[in-house]
Protein backbone atom coordinates (compact mmCIF):
# COMPACT_ATOMS: atom_id res chain seq x y z
CA UNK A 1 0.00 0.00 0.00
CA UNK A 2 3.13 2.71 1.01
CA UNK A 3 4.69 1.63 -2.52
CA UNK A 4 1.56 2.78 -4.39
CA UNK A 5 0.78 5.89 -2.94
CA UNK A 6 4.61 6.85 -3.05
CA UNK A 7 4.46 5.87 -6.94
CA UNK A 8 1.19 8.06 -6.97
CA UNK A 9 2.90 11.01 -5.68
CA UNK A 10 6.13 10.65 -7.57
CA UNK A 11 4.10 10.50 -10.82
CA UNK A 12 2.24 13.67 -9.53
CA UNK A 13 5.34 15.31 -8.63
CA UNK A 14 7.24 14.61 -11.92
CA UNK A 15 6.23 17.46 -14.05
CA UNK A 16 7.16 20.07 -11.46
CA UNK A 17 10.58 18.90 -11.61
CA UNK A 18 10.69 18.81 -15.21
CA UNK A 19 9.69 22.07 -15.10
CA UNK A 20 12.76 22.97 -13.06
CA UNK A 21 15.12 25.88 -14.26
CA UNK A 22 18.78 25.52 -14.06
CA UNK A 23 21.26 27.69 -15.20
CA UNK A 24 24.80 26.81 -16.32
CA UNK A 25 28.05 28.55 -15.71
CA UNK A 26 29.78 27.92 -19.09
CA UNK A 27 33.22 28.30 -17.15
CA UNK A 28 32.30 25.43 -14.57
CA UNK A 29 33.96 22.82 -16.83
CA UNK A 30 37.64 24.92 -16.54
CA UNK A 31 36.84 25.44 -12.72
CA UNK A 32 37.08 21.38 -12.28
CA UNK A 33 40.13 20.80 -14.93
CA UNK A 34 37.76 19.30 -17.71
CA UNK A 35 38.64 21.31 -20.73
CA UNK A 36 36.61 23.02 -22.84
CA UNK A 37 36.54 20.57 -26.13
CA UNK A 38 33.62 20.15 -28.17
CA UNK A 39 32.09 16.68 -28.27
CA UNK A 40 33.66 15.49 -31.32
CA UNK A 41 36.99 15.72 -30.48
CA UNK A 42 36.21 14.54 -26.60
CA UNK A 43 34.87 11.27 -28.38
CA UNK A 44 37.68 10.93 -30.83
CA UNK A 45 40.29 11.62 -28.45
CA UNK A 46 38.56 8.52 -25.90
CA UNK A 47 38.22 6.07 -28.83
CA UNK A 48 41.55 6.44 -29.47
CA UNK A 49 43.10 6.12 -26.60
CA UNK A 50 40.94 2.92 -25.91
CA UNK A 51 42.15 1.62 -29.21
CA UNK A 52 46.02 2.76 -28.20
CA UNK A 53 45.18 0.23 -25.11
CA UNK A 54 43.97 -2.72 -26.75
CA UNK A 55 47.00 -2.48 -28.79
CA UNK A 56 49.30 -2.54 -26.26
CA UNK A 57 47.30 -5.16 -24.72
CA UNK A 58 47.94 -6.74 -28.28
CA UNK A 59 51.53 -6.32 -28.25
CA UNK A 60 52.20 -7.20 -24.55
CA UNK A 61 50.53 -10.75 -25.18
CA UNK A 62 52.79 -11.50 -28.10
CA UNK A 63 55.69 -10.81 -25.73
CA UNK A 64 53.93 -13.16 -23.49
CA UNK A 65 53.84 -15.82 -26.14
CA UNK A 66 57.30 -15.65 -27.35
CA UNK A 67 58.43 -15.94 -23.44
CA UNK A 68 56.25 -19.02 -23.26
CA UNK A 69 57.65 -20.57 -26.96
CA UNK A 70 61.18 -19.87 -25.32
CA UNK A 71 60.63 -21.42 -22.35
CA UNK A 72 58.91 -24.21 -23.55
CA UNK A 73 62.55 -26.33 -23.59
CA UNK A 74 60.96 -28.44 -26.77
CA UNK A 75 57.70 -29.71 -25.28
CA UNK A 76 55.13 -29.36 -28.31
CA UNK A 77 52.67 -28.84 -26.68
CA UNK A 78 53.52 -25.76 -25.05
CA UNK A 79 54.84 -24.45 -28.18
CA UNK A 80 51.26 -24.91 -30.07
CA UNK A 81 49.89 -22.96 -26.83
CA UNK A 82 52.40 -20.04 -27.63
CA UNK A 83 51.69 -20.15 -31.47
CA UNK A 84 48.18 -19.61 -30.10
CA UNK A 85 48.51 -17.06 -27.91
CA UNK A 86 50.96 -15.53 -30.42
CA UNK A 87 48.32 -15.60 -33.80
CA UNK A 88 45.47 -14.64 -31.44
CA UNK A 89 47.07 -11.64 -30.58
CA UNK A 90 48.67 -10.85 -34.35
CA UNK A 91 44.86 -11.58 -35.61
CA UNK A 92 44.06 -9.12 -32.49
CA UNK A 93 46.41 -6.58 -33.10
CA UNK A 94 45.18 -6.20 -37.01
CA UNK A 95 41.48 -5.75 -35.66
CA UNK A 96 42.67 -2.95 -33.45
CA UNK A 97 44.84 -1.08 -36.57
CA UNK A 98 41.92 -1.66 -38.69
CA UNK A 99 39.15 -0.03 -36.25
CA UNK A 100 41.59 3.29 -35.94
CA UNK A 101 41.74 3.26 -39.72
CA UNK A 102 38.00 3.19 -40.11
CA UNK A 103 37.80 5.72 -36.91
CA UNK A 104 39.94 8.33 -38.88
CA UNK A 105 38.33 7.81 -41.65
CA UNK A 106 34.87 8.26 -40.58
CA UNK A 107 35.98 11.23 -38.68
CA UNK A 108 38.17 12.70 -41.74
CA UNK A 109 34.60 12.35 -44.07
CA UNK A 110 32.33 13.79 -41.03
CA UNK A 111 34.49 16.46 -40.71
CA UNK A 112 34.40 17.50 -44.51
CA UNK A 113 30.18 17.39 -44.27
CA UNK A 114 27.96 20.99 -44.30
CA UNK A 115 25.39 21.16 -41.15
Amino acid sequence: MKKGIFAALATFALPLVAQAQVTVNPTLGTTFGLGTADLEQTVINIVQWALGLLALVAVVMIIIGGFKWITAAGNEEKIESAKKLISAAVIGLIIVLLAWAIVIFVVGVTTNTTQ
